[in-house]
């Protein structure tokens, strides 16, 4: 009945939520002015492909205002934090020759910070997917599954990549089976084929991280591809983490390697530093960047990944060292009356 498009089909907007509080804003005015100038400046590359809708905190909203100028358009809600793909729903589209053939829809999933991380709170964010779907006008589906956009990609045609850690993972689903988690899958996203990744990269099990989300592992950008982080350097945990990851696809996969930057290690230890965590826009893609040397070749992979698509870069470092990325900042809503059918 309902179908998540790909992230390449176009779009009719992408929500955002600004940081307003806690760890994102950090405990010093630099810390605070550089959360901000990086939302800030994500939002702004975005809004060259697309319209931007952001989620503002009621004690935050002048603030907001005077980062972001006149173009961006705010929505007023308490926040606890930022995440807005995590937080917000996960749009659908129904599917042709049903009852709901060409509708918007939203899935809201469980939140709960990451699977209860003592340093989370939630009581706000886990409201937020059903206020977007309401702002949005889309039919809201409801699901008891603990899961957060961050911890699925999709090809559009009922292929969706997951992780055991995440979708069954401590703190989120952990009594439920396989079968239970495709199920729910089916019955929301309208996925067909679950493809279980064993675990996500290794600095995402440190203490801000989500626990292996896919967003920062690999992504579909067409049928039957699968642009994969790709570590180089064996020094780094991730270099053998990735090997177990590919053992996951099997040879109907065109697997395409996305190096992660020569970059190894900042104060905190082994970086999670990725360029699968871009985000595709109506013409373009909002990568990271990381003022690497590594920058520019991903920008040539993505560039042959997503052609007739301008690809351009935003210094992600501010947002890896708070916990994410590109990605995990913005949640695309498609337009129902230009998306492909599966």
């Amino acid at each position: 009945m309902w179908r998540m498009p790909s992230e390449a089909d176009p779009h009719t907007c992408t929500w955002m939520a600004w940081p307003s509080s806690g760890y994102t804003l950090g405990d010093t005015t630099a810390d605070a002015d550089e959360a901000r100038s990086t939302w800030a400046a994500v939002a702004h590359a975005v809004s060259e492909f697309e319209p931007v809708r952001m989620v503002v905190d009621p004690s935050a909203v002048q603030v907001a205002r005077d980062w972001l100028g006149s173009d961006i358009e705010l929505f007023e809600a308490p926040l606890d934090d930022a995440w807005m793909r995590d937080i917000g729903p996960s749009f659908v589209i129904g599917e042709l020759g049903t009852d709901v053939a060409g509708r918007l829809g939203a899935v809201a999933w469980e939140f709960n910070g990451w699977g209860a991380q003592a340093w989370a709170s939630w009581e706000h964010d886990a409201k937020i997917g059903r206020k977007v779907a309401q702002w949005a006008g889309a039919d809201l589906i409801d699901s008891p599954m603990i899961n957060e956009g961050g911890g699925i990609h999709v090809d559009g045609h009922g292929t969706v990549l997951v992780t055991e850690t995440v979708q069954r993972g401590e703190g989120r689903n952990s009594s439920w089976s396989r079968e239970e988690v495709e199920a729910e899958l089916a019955r929301t996203i309208g996925a067909s084929r679950v493809v279980w990744l064993p675990r996500g990269l290794t600095r995402d099990y440190d203490e801000f991280g989500t626990r292996g989300h896919v967003d920062i592992v690999a992504t579909i950008p067409s049928t039957g591809t699968v642009l994969v982080h790709a570590q180089p350097d064996p020094a780094h945990p991730d270099h053998a983490a990735v090997e177990e990851i590919l053992a996951s696809f099997d040879d109907s996969w065109e697997l395409v390697d996305l190096p992660a930057p020569t970059a190894l290690e900042d104060e905190h230890g082994f970086v999670d530093y990725s360029y699968v965590n871009h985000l595709v826009c109506n013409g373009g893609v909002v990568a990271c960047g990381f003022d690497d040397p590594r920058d520019d070749e991903a920008r040539e992979i993505l560039q042959g990944a997503y052609p007739g698509r301008r690809v351009v870069s935003v210094d992600a470092r501010p947002l890896f060292a708070r916990g994410g990325g590109i990605h995990c900042i913005t949640q695309q809503q498609p337009d129902p009356s230009s998306s492909s059918p599966a």
